[in-house]
């Protein structure tokens, strides 16, 4: 009776899960989503304590509070600023997990099944690469990681550290019981490879490798559910790497660079500086009453926010200013590029945290083609997905690259805090074009200048 209560409940539990993230792909039932997956996990908890033969319940149940403690008040207190970042060292604990559980079993000795052995060797293969790796992007995301590390012979050194990683698996896969020193050397080898393939990669590419490493967690739980016989960990495992597959490959297409490009060749922040054809021209600045003046006057006004606008917290102040251009009879719209920001969404998620409608935000595909018509491009932040030279320069490390076509406006403003490049290191040739100019200062303090001179025009 308990078993067939257990596996039922781990059915809808299941059936929740995937209900869940279907409702998480649409911005207006995103929260429900991850409200329906949230409980479904609660449940799926509670599930287990019903399995005969239990052990160390104490422990789970302190595990279970001190962590539920720390996330609740860690995701209270995160920045919105800080979200990537919290995203990656969540998930690199989930690949954690999934890691240790697997070198539980191997340290029992218990796994018998040839099948059984391979998924487990698997999932803690992936899990450790899923952990080590997401705790360099946290420490990149973070600040705490300032520059982007590589060794010579970068590629040669991933290739040879996974091939011996993975001959280790093979040998703990055959061995009857294997030894703690040779359970212990896999894992070693295992973390140091996430962490060495994560270390050269920056810029631009850092949503890319989130999203991938979101999705090794998930592949590396499924495997372990396959191990421990749990149908939730087994579907919510499989419905995670999916999903993170794909979103990994639609992130790798927005760039317009395959996933391998991303891990063998990556843009390291600020090692591009200098690559690329000479950019001919001078910035032009503009005040705030400049920028409110065209704004105000003009009929369509396209804001394309980006992680400065994160960084300054100014998603409020802006969607005031949107406000007030509509109130004189102008039409705004946000134009969001899929990798602006540090994390897949990134951008969306501030905008719906400050109450911008979703019909007003649109996505580049949406909104590219307008940009002729649009009389002013208001940039907030954002610096290698307006980047122009991903059309024009093939020597370019972004080109080919679909970017947001601000620079076909009839106006641009760029909010920008100063002459730099962006975080890929590449330098922006939109800012020395005719129609751009340049809003120095941080966002916030910048679209509050605005806004006093918008109000100012309507009196």
């Amino acid at each position: 009776m308990a078993n067939w209560f257990i596996q039922a409940s781990y059915f809808i539990v299941a059936v929740v899960f995937i209900l869940g993230l279907k409702a998480m792909s649409s911005p207006v039932t995103a929260r429900k989503g991850i409200v329906w997956a949230g409980y479904a996990m609660v449940a799926a908890t509670v599930v287990t304590f019903f399995m005969p033969d239990l052990h160390n319940v104490g422990l789970m149940v302190l595990a279970i509070v001190s962590g539920g403690a720390v996330a609740w008040w860690s995701g209270k207190t995160v920045k919105m600023t800080d979200m990537p970042q919290m995203v990656a060292i969540y998930n690199g604990m989930g690949g954690g997990a999934a890691a240790a559980i697997a070198a539980l079993e191997f340290a029992r000795g218990e796994i018998n099944d040839p099948v059984v052995a391979t998924l487990a060797v698997l999932g803690a293969l992936i899990g450790s690469v899923a952990f080590s790796g997401s705790c360099i992007a946290y420490a990149k995301l973070q600040g705490i990681m300032k520059n982007a590390f590589r060794l010579p012979n970068q590629n040669l050194v991933n290739i040879g550290l996974a091939v011996l990683t993975a001959v280790l698996g093979l040998a703990i896969i055959v061995a009857d019981a294997p030894s703690s020193t040779l359970i212990v050397l896999f894992f070693v080898l295992a973390l140091a490879l996430g962490a060495i393939l994560t270390s050269p990669i920056g810029g631009a590419d850092m949503p890319v490798v989130i999203s991938l490493l979101n999705a090794f967690t998930g592949l590396a739980v499924g495997f372990e559910g396959y191990v421990l016989g749990n149908p939730a960990l087994i579907v919510a495992g499989i419905v995670v790497g999916a999903s993170g597959t794909l979103l990994t490959q639609l992130m790798a297409k927005a760039m317009n660079r395959p996933i391998t490009n991303v891990i063998f060749t990556p843009l390291s922040g600020g090692a591009a500086g200098g690559e690329g054809e000479a950019i001919e021209g001078t910035m032009k600045e503009f005040s705030a009453l400049d920028a409110a003046s065209v704004m105000r006057y003009a009929s369509k006004v396209a804001i394309v926010p980006g992680y400065g606008m994160a960084v300054a917290g100014a998603q409020h102040k802006v969607w005031e200013m949107a406000q007030l251009l509509e109130e004189g009879g102008v039409e705004v719209v946000f134009a969001i590029h899929p990798v602006a920001g540090r994390m897949p969404g990134h951008m969306n998620v501030l905008l719906a945290e400050a109450g911008v409608p979703y019909d007003k935000i649109f996505d580049l595909e949406e909104i590219n083609a307008d940009f002729p018509q649009i009389d002013v491009a208001l940039v907030i932040g954002a610096n290698d997905v307006v980047n122009p030279v991903a059309r024009t320069d093939k020597t370019s490390p972004i080109y080919g690259m679909p970017i947001l076509n601000v620079d076909m406006a009839q106006n641009v403003i760029v909010v920008k805090r100063g002459k730099g490049a962006g975080y890929s290191g590449i330098e922006n040739a939109l800012f020395y074009k005719d129609n751009c100019r340049m809003l120095y200062g941080s966002a916030q303090e910048a679209i509050a200048q605005v806004i006093t001179h918008v109000k100012a025009l309507e009196s």
